[in-house]
């Protein structure tokens, strides 16, 4: 989809390389207890989550693609991998021809992601380093390359966008590529009745009672699912295209106007918001869009109900704007504030709404 937007070549091809994922895991490495403070990492430490990543071949084959087709970036290069967690793109890299590669996982992932890397043969080419990138001590001064899967629902959900700006400003050489290098949040509106009378206002009546206080905080949450691509009433809009060699941290906060015009007459229960990514240092322009339109993957999209049901008669246009920032209390939470007014033939509305990402 909406890389009607630049073109971009989704590449999902298959590849000769074998599964490097072992069929048993160690218990003993991946489970544990956790503590709220660790939470975040350890919900990397269980193999069920790198599955679901591994199998999205929309993620995984893009950039097996990016890699194996590019190996003039690759040959020679020392790269660092951030937030690697099993060593998938690691072993991509070495692969391709890295001169060495630097994976670091702050998971304990990263224990096995160092059994993986032993069993296919490439402990002299991959580093595997425990630990927070902020945190960490690398035995080199500088890298060529900073490959990472770092995007969150709604791209930004988990912040570790700061992480990989973190790492390229303290290791990435002056004329170093980052991968991906280009990232484009984008927003559109739905139709979805069914849906928010099902889990919306079922909690105006409960079995006779009163507990509007939930849905309060319903509407507050974001819902991370699958929309069904008739189910867009209006264009897609560009929020906000950040430049990830080149942006600062600060940048992942924004405040983007939008203009949606109905392209039918319809009613408006949600806008939803998805992302693209693309790798614009290959030879061939290469990335994949999480948008409605394009082929599922595991980020699916970013469901924010209105309070209001907009009546909208094609041509109309829901305006406003939408303000991203990371939690003050916990940056890997996302704040969303959206503006939005709709002044048509049937629907005349101005509201403001807040949204809470956790």
């Amino acid at each position: 989809m909406m890389v009607e937007d630049e073109g971009l070549e989704e590449t999902t091809e298959s590849s000769n390389l074998d599964d490097p994922i072992s069929d048993e895991p160690n218990d003993s490495l991946i489970g544990g207890e956790k503590t709220s403070a660790d939470y975040y990492f350890d919900s990397y430490s269980h193999f069920g989550i790198h599955e679901e990543m591994l199998k999205d071949t929309v993620r995984t084959k893009t950039y097996q693609n990016v890699i194996y087709q590019n190996i003039f970036l690759f040959r020679n290069k020392v790269v660092l991998d951030v937030g690697a967690g099993t060593g998938i793109l690691s072993l991509f890299c070495a692969k391709a021809g890295a001169k060495h590669v630097y994976a670091v996982e702050c998971s304990r992932m990263a224990d096995m992601a160092k059994e993986i890397v032993e069993a296919n043969g490439f402990s002299n080419v991959i580093t595997v380093l425990k630990g927070k990138v902020e945190e960490i001590v690398l035995p080199v001064a500088q890298v060529d390359i900073i490959i990472s899967e770092w995007m969150g629902y709604f791209l930004l959900f988990e912040n570790m966008l700061a992480t990989v700006l973190y790492a390229r400003d303290k290791w990435l050489i002056n004329d170093g590529i980052v991968l991906p290098d280009r990232a484009s949040l984008f927003l559109t509106a739905i139709e979805d009745a069914e849906y928010k009378e099902d889990k919306i206002e079922f909690w105006n009546n409960v079995y006779g009672f009163d507990m509007l206080c939930i849905k309060k905080q319903s509407m507050m949450e974001p819902l991370v699912d699958t929309v069904d691509q008739n189910q867009i009433v209006t264009n897609c809009q560009l929020l906000k295209t950040m430049d990830i060699s080149k942006m600062a941290s600060g940048d992942a906060s924004f405040t983007a106007p939008f203009k949606l015009v109905a392209e039918r007459n319809d009613y408006i229960h949600a806008l939803v918001a998805y992302f693209d990514v693309s790798f614009t240092k290959c030879h061939k322009l290469t990335g994949f869009s999480t948008g409605p339109r394009s082929r599922a993957t595991h980020w699916k999209q970013t469901v924010l109900y209105l309070e209001d049901v907009l009546t909208i008669g094609e041509g109309e246009a829901v305006v406003g704007s939408m303000t991203v920032a990371p939690n003050k209390k916990n940056p890997r939470d996302v704040d969303i504030m959206l503006k939005y007014s709709l002044n048509g033939e049937h629907c005349q509305v101005s509201r403001t709404q807040q949204y809470k990402m956790r």
